[in-house]
């Protein structure tokens, strides 16, 4: 043991610099492998921390008046027969989320302490008092026994510290702009971060609100069943037994009902459901995981191919000395064990730097591209199943090495230098193959995921975005056209407009089924100032815009896009339900995300009389205004009609930014990693061209006294190299063209496959491969043969 020892540490010696790059290539593979897992584990553990949750479920549906949409929201009085319809629903709760059918709303409300009065922006959601059963909250201050009702509400206590500090919340007052005086009844302890149920303010929802309106759509509902096994029956026993045709009947007409269809999705499910529409739970995609989980695979088989290869590159260093053990008596298994044994320490020592870096990768800010706290004591499973993973990689790294070296017959060893065999060399050539083909396909697949990002983020919307400003104007909607007026003294505001929702900022809107010439017909609403289509530059290509007088009206009035005019063969100059007149058709602007296809939308004035919400406010600044002193006007003014408020003040681009924010992060994601697996697959290549050319230095030092020049060698070197890029680009460019199309699948509009992507990626490794074995080739090439034939 001692003479390989010896033997093993001359190695390091000579070849520091190509063992430091393999030990760091097996410390980045191994820090990537736990951060990658330390995600999915994030993912796949995502509302598992509720107690039962393989027995809650959420209750879906599809509806034909909702073009067969599948939605988690549905009407209440249809959520409570559904609750009563079974005896293995144990409890059934809805809630009603606050600002819309897209996630829970935000309130602003006051606190006074001792006379002061301090002002909050939180998030809450109004819910039905069987909510707290159906969760299970762990109250750390609670007066109510898990009841809740009108004019009370639960915090949880992260809120409860911040509000109240060190203070008993519960019992304490908070008193909301609109429904006044509120009673904290309990106060929960936070929830994990992997949990759709939100660590925000939950307050009751009136008995007796929409209990009998059919055709309000506004409701989730979830109910926690006695087996998950009885949820098929739940559906089946509704589906038979309910009349939905006598429920959906409006003034005499009964909406057809034949395919309408009613779904439970398990809670864990729900955060990887995403063919749906109107759902505001946290979203992860299975095939985004798999990609990282695959990803993160091929970053441990690429270290650990590069960790054979330079194994197997030793042999000819090695092999004589431990041969010699042999001839002196040393078994073949005791040798073997003892290699294997020295690749594990390799790998392990490879496994603790590893830890230093996902520390080092934690404080960074990288870390964002991450939705879970990476420090070692969070995830200790993880950490500990990678330092086996590492003792498993070293070992099966080390075995076929350590099997080579020994397997040949000492007396035919110690006559002459095996150097590379040809056996030797087509297997390292096939391990650095599959890191070409890995190589290849993460450039392709990175590439291509940063130009879909780009694409989304900077393709024509069909308005003008430019230059653009948002604010919610909520606490000041009294005081729009004074707002108005005094925002537009500062000479860099062109205009200004108004909306209830931020436009092109999430998947889907409000929809509204209405009546056109006796037919049903669906279509988003987006409710708008007259002035909305002049100042958003959004084009009308037949009929009018709107006018002042248009809000001025008994109905209001409509602009429908193409897809709506074509789908439902619409007219100018027709009312929609016997109301508001559609006086103007409009290109199909992209509204929503690149997610979604363009679906029937219209632009909607209210009649004033109906105290239209359209509290988004869309400040347009002039070409080369100074951003800067804009934004102070624009905080100035707010200020002056309500100086205790915090306004959200954000650019365009920035909500964009937010809209595609995760798409963003997978894709940095996904190219940091992938530069890993490239730059760890580089080290490998760079070890195997480090022994290939010191191997074959006698070789060289020949063909140098033979007349061969250095460009010359250089050349045949890079010519063997060349014809393995071009065989493993050939494999890899139909499996991430497959990858690549697969995942483009989930946006409606997407990036062209361009075919330059391609080449760039061959381009790239090509040249880091050709650089890489002309310089190690040319130092060998360049020393005086006599001298490489003497060593050899």
């Amino acid at each position: 043991m001692k003479p390989i020892i010896r033997n093993f540490l001359s190695i390091i010696r000579r070849y520091k610099l190509a063992l430091a790059l393999n030990i760091l290539g097996l410390s980045v593979a191994f820090a990537a492998f736990m951060v990658i897992m330390i995600q999915l584990n994030y993912d796949l553990s995502f509302d598992k921390n509720h107690k039962d949750y393989d027995r809650i479920f959420r209750v879906e549906f599809s509806f034909p008046p909702l073009g067969n949409t599948r939605v988690p929201i549905i009407a209440r009085p249809l959520a409570e027969r559904f609750i009563e319809s079974s005896p293995y629903i144990e409890a059934g709760a809805l809630t009603n989320p606050l600002g819309g059918m897209f996630g829970t709303g935000e309130a602003d409300f006051h606190v006074e302490t001792e006379g002061t009065r301090n002002y909050f922006k939180e998030k809450l959601l109004q819910v039905t008092p069987e909510f707290f059963d159906v969760f299970t909250f762990d109250f750390v201050e609670d007066s109510s026994n898990g009841y809740i009702a009108p004019g009370n509400v639960f915090i949880p206590l992260s809120m409860a510290r911040k509000i109240f500090g060190s203070e008993p919340a519960a019992g304490k007052q908070i008193v909301h702009s609109s429904w006044g005086n509120q009673t904290v009844l309990g106060v929960y302890r936070d929830f994990p971060a992997n949990s759709s149920i939100e660590n925000i303010m939950y307050f009751a929802m009136q008995p007796e609100e929409n209990k009998d309106n059919w055709g309000n759509f506004n409701y989730n509902v979830f109910i926690r069943v006695n087996d998950a096994s009885n949820a098929p029956l739940i559906i089946d026993n509704f589906m038979r037994t309910f009349d939905f045709s006598a429920a959906f009947t409006f003034d005499g007409q009964s909406l057809d009902v034949s395919g309408v269809a009613m779904f439970l999705t398990a809670l864990p499910d729900v955060h990887f459901l995403t063919d749906i529409q109107f759902d505001g739970a946290p979203k992860a995609s299975k095939q985004t995981l798999m990609i990282l989980f695959a990803i993160a695979i091929v970053i441990i088989a690429i270290a650990a191919i590069n960790f054979t290869n330079f194994s197997t590159a030793l042999t000819p260093m090695r092999i004589k000395n431990i041969n010699t053990q042999r001839v002196l008596g040393a078994r073949r298994s005791t040798l073997r064990s003892a290699l294997v044994f020295e690749a594990m320490i390799i790998s392990f020592l490879s496994y603790l730097v590893a830890l230093m870096l996902v520390d080092l990768f934690a404080k960074t800010p990288l870390a964002g591209l991450i939705d879970v706290d990476l420090s070692l004591s969070s995830h200790p499973f993880i950490f500990g199943g990678t330092a086996l993973v590492a003792l498993l990689a070293g070992a099966i790294a080390g075995m076929y090495p350590a099997h080579y070296i020994t397997s040949f017959a000492p007396a035919l060893v110690l006559k002459g230098s095996f150097g590379l065999s040809p056996k030797g060399r087509k297997l390292r050539n096939t391990l650095i193959s599959i890191q070409y083909v890995a190589s290849f396909a993460l450039i392709i697949g990175a590439s291509f995921m940063f130009l879909q990002n780009r694409f989304m983020q900077n393709s024509s919307l069909g308005y003008e975005r430019d230059n653009l400003i948002t604010v919610d104007i909520g606490r000041i909607q009294g005081s729009r056209d004074a707002f108005t007026n005094q925002i537009k003294t500062y000479s860099g505001v062109n205009d200004v407009t108004y909306g209830q929702f931020l436009l092109s900022s999430s998947d889907a809107y409000m929809k509204w089924g209405q009546l056109y010439k006796s037919e049903q017909i669906m279509f988003m609403v987006f409710p708008v100032h007259h002035t909305f289509l002049d100042v958003m530059g959004i084009e009308v290509t037949e009929g009018r815009g709107f006018r002042h007088e248009d809000a001025h009206t008994e109905q209001g009035a409509w602009v429908f896009n193409e897809s709506a005019r074509k789908e439902y063969n619409l007219e100018l100059n027709t009312s929609i339900d016997g109301g508001a007149e559609i006086i103007g058709f409009m290109p199909d602007i992209k509204f929503a995300s690149f997610r979604q296809a363009v679906e029937p939308m219209a632009f909607y004035v209210m009649p004033d009389a109906w105290n239209n919400p359209t509290n988004i406010a869309y400040i347009k600044l002039n070409a080369g205004t100074g951003i800067r002193a804009a934004l102070s006007h624009i905080n100035e003014t707010l200020t002056e009609f309500d100086a205790n408020y915090v306004f959200n003040i954000r650019f365009y681009d920035e909500v964009l930014q937010r809209l595609y924010e995760k798409e963003t992060a997978l894709g940095s994601m996904i190219t940091l990693f992938s530069l890993l697996a490239i730059f760890i697959s580089i080290v490998g290549v760079f070890g195997l061209v480090v022994f290939d050319s010191e191997s074959r230095r006698k070789e060289i030092g020949i063909r140098k006294v033979l007349g061969a020049s250095t460009m010359g060698i250089i050349i045949m070197f890079n010519k063997g190299y060349f014809k393995i890029l071009m065989i493993c680009f050939v494999i890899a460019v139909p499996v991430a063209w497959y990858a690549v199309d697969l995942w483009l699948q989930n946006f409606a509009y997407k990036t062209p496959m361009y075919w330059w992507v391609y080449l760039l990626a061959f381009v790239a490794v090509g040249i880091i491969t050709v650089a890489t074995v002309t310089f190690q080739n040319w130092r060998v090439a360049s020393d005086n043969p006599v001298n490489s034939i003497k060593t050899e």
